[in-house]
């Protein structure tokens, strides 16, 4: 025989979890069908696993949450990189390849040593475009005021 009443407080433990975990309503509307299924098969060891299981990825979620450093979070990382990458492209390249000559012509640097390499705009272009985009699709996020700092 079911308690009900242990069944009743894991799902409403578990529902708790599962608004804390995941933003996402479509995702939420799965693992609330979950819960009420192993709820509804009344196994009480199966259901407790569960709810245990979404404590433990919150207890994950607060110790990632309480990181903070340099690269830690991969927005940034990505975003330095490219500035990055467009700076070496655009100002130092360009210096770089204007002081080899220069100094190639005052026999300083033998001829046969060619420049610096030029970075490959295409894959640099691709990353700061998708950055962007991830960019604007958390400033739509917050907008509308989904919840996306619990993930």
């Amino acid at each position: 025989m079911i308690d009900i009443g242990i069944a009743e407080s894991l799902v409403d433990i578990g529902k708790a979890a599962i608004e804390r975990i995941w933003p996402d309503p479509v995702k939420r509307a799965e693992e609330l069908r979950k819960l009420q299924e192993l709820e509804q098969e009344g196994d009480i060891a199966k259901l407790n696993a569960h709810v245990k299981l979404m404590l433990g990825q919150l207890e994950i979620n607060k110790i990632e949450a309480q990181k903070d450093g340099f690269f830690t979070k991969w927005r940034p990382a990505v975003g330095w990189l490219g500035v990055m990458g467009l700076g070496y492209q655009f100002i130092i390249y360009p210096l770089l390849q204007w002081n080899w000559y220069a100094l190639q012509a005052a026999d300083l640097i033998p001829r046969e040593l060619t420049p610096p390499p030029v970075l490959d705009m295409d894959v640099l272009i691709t990353l700061l475009m998708s950055m962007l985009g991830v960019g604007a699709m958390r400033s739509f996020d917050k907008r509308n005021g989904t919840q996306t700092d619990r993930i």
